[in-house]
């Protein structure tokens, strides 16, 4: 049995689109990969400073009420989007903490969603951002932990543990078990 949705939170640089890509080749059915990226490309360049989302020169972010405003009508698009039949692999970085959790939870309401924490040392997470070249230094070593602070997960995985491939395997089969056979989800 699928879930409705898999949430993936981390931080910049974690390797959540690495493993949501590698997630689509072995879940069943089609699932769409949404990302905080594709919104944040979305926005308005105007979304993008004070009181939006603001992204200092060391990789800090500050999200603003207009970012989040806009992010609430996302997250109600994407879950009309599983509403309508599609699953979806959500890749975020929940800067605002727990309360980016509840805000996805009451968009979600009433699907089955398992939330993933993907996790990376911040050592690490900091040599692939070096590596990337295509974000704020800094971004990611400030993320890796802040991100799961205060977060609720069903499962957690380590993306310095394997490659895309064998970890997408890894999570198909325990996000597999984690759903109850009567198809009901978890709602925590």
């Amino acid at each position: 049995m699928e879930p409705d949705v898999i949430v993936l939170n981390g931080g910049s640089s974690s390797g959540k689109s690495s493993l949501g890509h590698a997630l689509q080749g072995v879940l069943d059915g089609v699932w769409l990969r949404l990302t905080v990226d594709t919104l944040i490309d979305a926005c308005p360049p105007a979304l993008l400073s004070a009181g939006g989302l603001d992204i200092a020169e060391d990789g800090a972010i500050d999200v603003g009420a207009r970012f989040t405003a806009v992010e609430l009508s996302w997250m109600a698009g994407v879950a009309a989007i599983v509403r309508a039949g599609t699953h979806v692999i959500v890749e975020d970085s929940f800067l605002s903490g727990p309360s980016a959790q509840q805000r996805w939870r009451y968009a979600l309401a009433s699907l089955d969603v398992v939330w993933v924490g993907v996790r990376l040392a911040p050592e690490l997470a900091r040599e692939r951002e070096r590596l990337r070249g295509d974000r704020n230094v800094g971004m990611a070593e400030l993320q890796a932990a802040s991100v799961h602070e205060g977060i609720v997960y069903d499962i957690e995985i380590d993306t310095s543990r394997g490659t895309p491939a064998e970890l997408a395997e890894e999570l198909s089969t325990r996000v597999h078990a984690f759903i109850p056979a009567s198809g009901m989800g978890h709602e925590a």
